[in-house]
């Protein structure tokens, strides 16, 4: 291959931070390189300053040669923002139940309690609109970064605001948002693969990067996972970050409380995040010290515990309950014993999850491929084989990779 040919930089905006990917014409990866938010996951400048540091360490052979850039975020955390980017406060993140935001909303809608997901960025936005006016713009977390690079907040990614009423069948703003008034506070969407334009060039001398750096539409952080895998069509990938999220290529879209739909490079990819996951995890043990009790658990025996290792009252998947608790307890003297009862916990969930795609539509994978912090947890896998009865396989593949692959995709179906 020749040391000039173009390259692809992803961007993947996370819950703890931000890791982006260079790969080449042949999806190989070039370059990687991650950074953790330096305060919180709320405040937006961190998203920025993680992906500036980043960008600007990239090596300079390689930035040169950069042609396109593609982002993606946490699907439904939301900021407002003034018309010129500018952050007002923190950003709500997508798992946050914004009783504040129901209340409004059921104060104006009081007979459309069902058109009112608790974990929708409708709720969300009328929090915002509360905090900071009327004159403000609504982003999700990839969108302002990608209006970052542009100096121009006009556009979002479909995907990325379908919690926020886009509906993509219809390729309109659903009934409620605009009986909210409230769609000249939310982006232009363009489809996956679109091109937003070309990177401002304040922020590319600022980078270091090329002024004909094209910026491409990308999707949410999930989605960009199941690209990176390159899944055949019977094959479902499950991710295991700080959440638990599921998805599987369908035919059409599939219809059912707390499962999304996206068109991601012309396919549908159906699924669902859960509210448990990898979070839950660290709210018990450190990193080392779930290495060290997974190799102590025996994952062909059950743990005799009956937990539910949500993060926090409220699920969206595979059950759409705002007032589901939380069952953490009564806690064993043995900490691996601990983690076996929330691994087997968290098990069942994603059996629970790829059971209830299959019961509306979704044909059962044949396999299912594994991404994210726990795809490297042997003990994990053999307990998750057992409760789901389908064969696991692990992929060091990353989201960063997956969205740069959109990128290229867009790029080459031009020529």
């Amino acid at each position: 291959m020749k040391s000039d040919s173009p390259l692809i930089l992803g961007i993947d905006l996370g819950t703890s931070g931000v890791r982006i990917a260079i790969i080449n014409n042949k999806n190989s990866l070039v370059y990687s390189s991650s950074a953790q938010y330096s305060v919180s996951f709320k405040r937006c400048s961190d998203w920025k300053k993680s992906c500036a540091e980043l960008m600007q360490k990239i090596p300079i052979e390689l930035k040169k040669r950069l042609i396109a850039c593609s982002i993606d975020g946490t699907s439904g955390t939301l900021m407002a923002c003034k018309n010129n980017g500018d952050p007002l406060g923190e950003a709500i993140p997508y798992f946050s139940s914004s009783i504040r935001g129901k209340e409004l909303l059921e104060k104006e809608f009081p007979n459309k309690n069902n058109s009112l997901n608790l974990y929708s960025s409708i709720p969300r936005a009328m929090e915002l609109i509360d905090l900071y006016g009327d004159n403000i713009l609504l982003r999700h977390q990839a969108d302002w970064i990608s209006g970052w690079l542009l100096n121009n907040w006009e556009f979002g990614e479909e995907g990325n605001n379908i919690r926020l009423g886009w509906d993509l069948i219809d390729q309109t703003w659903v009934n409620l948002v605009l009986n909210l008034s409230i769609k000249e506070k939310l982006p232009k969407p363009l489809s996956s693969g679109s091109s937003f334009g070309f990177i401002s060039k304040v922020i590319a001398k600022e980078l270091g990067l090329p002024e004909s750096l094209e910026i491409i539409a990308g999707t949410t952080d999930s989605n960009a996972a199941v690209i990176a895998t390159n899944p055949s069509i019977n094959e479902g990938v499950t991710v295991l970050g700080s959440t638990i999220v599921i998805k599987s290529f369908v035919q059409k879209p599939l219809l059912s409380a707390g499962v999304s739909n996206h068109l991601v490079s012309g396919q549908w990819i159906a699924g669902g995040a859960s509210n448990a996951g990898g979070a839950v995890l660290k709210k018990f043990f450190s990193d080392k010290e779930l290495n060290e009790l997974s190799r102590q658990i025996n994952p062909e025996k059950d743990s005799g515990l009956s937990l539910l290792p949500l993060r926090c009252k409220g699920e969206r998947f595979p059950v759409d309950n705002p007032n589901l608790e939380p069952i953490l307890g009564p806690r064993p003297i043995s900490d691996s014993l601990y983690l076996h009862g929330l691994l087997e916990g968290l098990a069942k969930i994603e059996a629970q999850g790829w059971e209830k795609l299959n019961l509306i539509g979704a044909e059962k994978p044949k396999k299912i491929i594994t991404i994210g912090g726990g795809a490297k947890n042997p003990q994990w896998r053999r307990i998750r084989e057992r409760f789901i009865k389908i064969p696991i396989r692990s992929s060091t593949k990353q989201p960063a990779e997956g969205v740069a692959k959109i990128a290229k995709d867009s790029i080459e179906a031009r020529f």
